[in-house]
């Protein structure tokens, strides 16, 4: 009979994968491919414009709770915009239309 501990801890590690970001690229494409500025998505998840644009950018990762909403929505975008869900490698980076504030 398997150790019900290490059931627990495979479970967690299981239930971790659900909560991996897609890469920096791919979060921006899918936002453009939305129609959305990084402004929209930082009020929706309730962050200032440029934790956005860096987050786009791979310089910082988003933290609990902001995380948890990003990736929501950006789940939500991957299933409306399953094209943009994909790394396309020779694309820039889009950036956003909402200037600096």
């Amino acid at each position: 009979m398997p150790d019900p501990d290490r059931l627990r801890q495979v479970d967690a590690l299981l239930d971790g994968l659900d909560d991996v970001l897609p890469p920096p690229q791919v979060r921006a494409q899918l936002r453009v491919a939305a129609g959305l500025t990084q402004k929209d998505v930082a009020d929706a998840v309730g962050v200032k414009r440029v934790a956005v644009a860096r987050w786009e950018s791979g310089e910082v990762r988003p933290r609990r709770p902001h995380r948890e909403v990003y990736l929501h929505l950006l789940k939500g975008l991957a299933e409306r915009f399953p094209e943009a869900a994909q790394l396309n490698e020779g694309m820039p980076t889009p950036t956003s239309e909402g200037g600096s504030g």
